[in-house]
């Protein structure tokens, strides 16, 4: 892997971490309505797989996905107005956080169901199977949602008709306010899916250049031998649940989660290196920094949608 696509991916997890932390600004002040999940420290995940995809592979998000989102279409204007509730979000203000759709380039959104966007996941690929490409279809779920029924029913339906899917769980040790240990049996969810035959590795989904290579691999496998196959990338979710949810956790867990910050372990990967100067790392934060400013600018000077909208169908084809 070349310095300049370990720099890109930098400014990825830079861009994806400012985000989230300008959403929970906005959301404090009002300027953002209804849940919000934010992915800060999970965010090597999405950027390592996505960088394995292309824009006609398929992303099923999950109800935390603004990282996701970003990592698969960088659009982070018209996701910022989503979240705003404006005309000019991904689904014209109607879906919000948990709602990021923009098919064209693979993401097929998210819900608020969780687990819910696993089966979803299998019609992608069943249709890449029956069209005869070779797209892959990827699903992010968390640990919380390997314990819901249907991930186990897709795992077998996934090996039983060797579809093209990779399967990614995000072990961010939390379901919701539960500890992973305090809700699953066997800690090690990638034995699950060997269980059905399903090629698998647990990767540090905190280490970007890991979760790349892993996916990399997958990704390969998936393409020129067909069949699903599984990651499972602990990381660790900084953030409470959602907004609007207290969160208590055991004292100095976060902190010592900080320590294994994507950002700072890729960070320090290239300066050891000598593949990026202080210089260019001040001009990505003020890169994204602008970036930004100017979606948050859009998202505020964009229309809300006509009331009428919602009963329009039309604006969905």
């Amino acid at each position: 892997m070349t310095a300049e696509i370990k720099i890109q991916m930098l400014r990825k997890l830079i861009l994806i971490r400012r985000f989230e932390e300008t959403v929970k600004e906005l959301y404090n002040r009002g300027s953002i309505v209804g849940a919000i999940h934010l992915y800060i420290g999970q965010e090597a995940v999405a950027v390592g797989v996505c960088q394995a995809l292309r824009d006609e592979d398929y992303v099923f998000s999950t109800h935390r996905g603004h990282g996701h989102a970003i990592a698969k279409t960088l659009d982070v204007k018209h996701i910022m107005a989503e979240l705003m509730g404006k005309d000019t979000g991904m689904s014209r203000g109607h879906g919000g956080s948990m709602h990021l759709f923009e098919p064209e380039r693979g993401l097929m959104g998210g819900n608020g169901i969780v687990g819910g966007g696993i089966p979803l996941a299998l019609g992608g690929a069943f249709a890449a199977q029956y069209r005869r490409t070779d797209q892959v279809s990827v699903t992010f779920f968390s640990d919380g949602a390997a314990n819901q029924g249907t991930f186990g029913e897709s795992l077998n339906l996934a090996a039983l008709f060797e579809l093209p899917v990779l399967f990614v769980c995000e072990n961010n040790q939390y379901a919701a306010t539960t500890p992973v240990k305090l809700s699953t049996a066997k800690l090690d969810i990638a034995g699950r899916a060997e269980s059905y035959g399903l090629p698998s590795e647990q990767v540090d989904g905190n280490d970007v250049l890991a979760v790349s290579q892993a996916a990399d691999q997958a990704v390969r496998h998936i393409r020129e031998q067909g069949g699903p196959s599984f990651l499972e990338c602990v990381t660790y979710r900084i953030e409470p649940h959602c907004g609007i949810l207290p969160d208590d956790r055991e004292p100095g867990e976060r902190e010592s989660w900080y320590e294994r910050d994507p950002i700072l372990i890729l960070r320090k990967k290239l300066e050891v290196e000598k593949s990026i100067t202080p210089e260019q790392l001040k001009d990505i934060e003020a890169d994204v920094a602008a970036q930004l400013q100017a979606a948050v600018a859009f998202a505020e000077d964009s229309p809300w949608p006509e009331s009428t909208a919602a009963h329009n169908r039309t604006w969905l084809v």
